[in-house]
């Protein structure tokens, strides 16, 4: 019998990670281990105010924290492109190990406001220079896949990372010392894995059977009117800045059950038992299920795996709006958490092969940013609302998430889809609404 007309079998999770080169399975590793250190938000207001400042002064230091990490991950889409993502890594790896140490030391309210400023800008610098190498050596039909085993390692780092820094709090017997010596080392540890494991320059060859998106320009992009121009030509794309606004949207939806939600459980009077078993379950389906679900769900079109994943995230959270109770909690939860394992490998993936070669990086970036953007915006947005209108909160996001997914689905040319389509031609990507 002839083979060559028999499907290729859908990558799995062992086999794409088998066949993944060296730097590729260095970044998932780094992935892991910058989350794993990334616990200095959470102890940063009561790291001051046990040093006597004020809550209102510790709220703020948040706050900037905040802004410094969403404009770290803009930034890390130029400073991929100039330094390539190894030197990225190990100057945002770097720079965070020294900066949060330094906290220890720092004598003075402005001093420390400035290096928090700093310390989270340089921990994001590093991602879109990681996720870009990491799609230059990974075949586009094992994009999907290898996106969802990077959400892996940023969905288990974000679980351990309280548990350990809680620790390391203890084990420096309720000192900070230690804690943020720790978090330095760790991000140390990854800088070092760079060094090793990361090649050099600002593009990765395709070379080997696991390597290789393409030739730069298999997309059009390489020598095409849209080549290079940074930020200025991703944002001639005016398909993709739809792409954008869904995922902001999406983000300010899906963050709300870490800050609204808590808020109207508490005013209804149930059981704080439920909402925490609610983000518990949902943390466990995610790391327990999302890689074995996109096995199945890397070969669908990417505007069916979007406007799927949108379309449930809006009507989970749309659930939110009756009356509240156990049911009501867990239920909805379950439901936009289906959304999230459906979609978050593609969402992820899609910036890589949607526009040409010579600017994945800001794409990429552009992509991060957004969604940074959303996950800082949500809880405000929400807490404004819900101070406003209470339990009648949850019909707008419903309209808003629903929106995210007609934009996502309209924002994705018809091209590309898992399977490794060509993205469209240079000439397409400026101007085509």
């Amino acid at each position: 019998m002839a083979t060559e007309n028999m499907p290729t079998p859908d990558p799995g999770v062992w086999s794409t990670f088998r066949d993944a080169p060296l730097a590729a399975k260095a970044i998932l590793i780094g992935v892991f281990l910058s989350r794993l250190g990334g616990f200095l938000n959470i102890f940063i207001v009561l790291f001051l105010t046990a040093r006597g400042y004020s809550r209102e002064q510790a709220a703020f230091a948040l706050g900037v924290y905040g802004v410094g990490g969403v404009a770290g991950v803009l930034l890390g889409g130029s400073v991929a492109d100039r330094l390539g993502a190894r030197n990225a890594t190990v100057l945002s790896m770097g720079a965070t190990a020294v900066l949060t140490a330094a906290l220890l030391y720092l004598p003075d309210y402005s001093l420390l406001i400035a290096a928090i400023l700093v310390v989270s800008l340089a921990a994001q610098l590093y991602r879109p220079a990681s996720a870009t190498l990491m799609s230059e050596l990974i075949p586009e039909d094992r994009q999907v896949m290898i996106f969802g085993m990077y959400r892996f390692g940023l969905n288990m780092g974000a679980m351990v990372a309280p548990l350990l820094g809680f620790g390391l709090y203890n084990l420096g017997d309720h000192s900070y010392t230690l804690l943020f010596w720790g978090e330095g080392l760790i991000a140390m540890v990854y800088a070092a894995v760079a060094v090793v494991a990361i090649p050099g320059g600002r593009k990765a060859a395709a070379t080997g059977p696991g390597g290789g998106a393409g030739n730069p320009g298999d997309r059009g992009g390489a020598g095409g009117p849209d080549s290079g121009g940074g930020y200025p030509a991703m944002l001639r794309d005016r398909r993709y800045l739809l792409f954008l606004t869904a995922v902001l949207l999406n983000a300010i939806v899906y963050v709300q059950y870490l800050s609204t939600l808590p808020l109207d459980v508490k005013a209804a009077g149930i059981s704080m038992f439920w909402y925490t078993l609610a983000v518990s379950l949902n943390g466990f389906i995610v790391i327990a299920f999302e890689l074995p679900l996109t096995k199945f769900s890397q070969r669908w079109p990417f505007k069916l795996t979007v406007g799927l994943a949108f379309t449930l995230v809006g009507l989970g959270v749309a659930a939110y709006g009756l009356p509240m109770g156990a049911v009501v909690i867990i239920g909805a939860t379950l439901l936009w958490t289906l959304g999230e394992i459906i979609g978050g490998p593609a969402v992820f993936a899609y910036p890589a092969l949607a526009g040409p070669d010579s600017l994945r990086s800001r794409y990429i970036g552009g992509f991060q940013f957004m969604h940074a953007l959303g996950t800082a915006l949500g809880p405000v947005i929400g807490g404004l609302l819900f101070v406003r209108i209470g339990h009648g909160v949850w019909p707008l996001f419903a309209v808003a998430g629903l929106l995210a997914a007609l934009f996502g689905v309209l924002a994705i040319r018809p091209e590309a889809v898992t399977r490794g389509n060509a993205a469209p031609e240079p000439e397409l990507v400026a101007g085509e609404s």
